[in-house]
């Protein structure tokens, strides 16, 4: 085995983030049937937030709050209110990707140590690995919320590094579905990389990840 240590981001590369089916769980509690249309305004709002707190303008809570402005004004409660529910929402929907469970059990049973590196909110995080029961087996969880910073920027990654050891970085790998900031990230630090590109997505003109997989058990094989 060439990896000492393999990092995982969480949404969308070990757990499925469907944030319309919580959405929708949450806002039915307020009567509310959240459609498509609903769902993409507020993607639409969303997803720059993300950009901007990836790229260090704007803190965690600013983007936890700032996304649900909207449904505050409307529904009389606070942003803040709201968006715990959502992450309550989501926690009780988690579940794993399609492998993940086989990979991850057959990387500890060969030794391989193994931590979380997310741009996602404490909340959720602590409680998914709870429920699918995946906790034993990580060393670390990194929570960019916590850290004060998110993938993309290097001292995420010097966190994990101080929190590990030091492992030689040509030991390590960093698993992720984003090219912005999983594959960037790691590239800049300079670990070697696995784009999970599940959607197929065009390869990028300037982020060139170490390996490209469109399935975790592609990765199984790989490694």
């Amino acid at each position: 085995m060439k990896y000492q240590w393999v990092l995982f981001d969480a949404d969308e590369t070990l757990f499925h983030f469907d944030n319309f089916s919580g959405l929708k769980r949450m806002f039915s509690q307020y009567g509310v049937t959240f459609e498509t249309a609903d769902f993409q305004a507020y993607q639409n709002v969303n997803k720059p937030l993300w950009v901007d707190y990836q790229n260090g303008k704007i803190s965690a809570l600013e983007l936890q709050t700032r996304r649900f402005d909207f449904w505050s004004n409307k529904l009389k409660v606070s942003s803040s209110q709201l968006n715990q529910e959502f992450l309550n929402a989501m926690a009780e929907i988690c579940q794993t990707l399609p492998g993940a469970d086989d990979l991850i059990k057959s990387l500890h049973q060969s030794g391989v140590k193994m931590a979380i590196i997310t741009n996602g909110f404490t909340q959720l995080q602590e409680i998914r690995l709870e429920k699918t029961g995946m906790s034993p087996y990580f060393e670390h969880l990194i929570i960019s919320e916590q850290v004060g910073v998110a993938k993309p920027d290097a001292k995420i990654f010097e966190y994990a590094f101080n929190k590990m050891a030091q492992p030689s970085k040509d030991k390590v790998l960093m698993v992720g579905d984003t090219l912005e900031s999983d594959i960037l990230g790691g590239n800049q630090y300079g670990i070697d990389t696995c784009w999970l590109n599940h959607q197929k997505l065009d390869q990028h003109d300037t982020i060139k990840p170490t390996y490209t997989v469109n399935h975790l058990l592609e990765l199984k094989n790989h490694l």
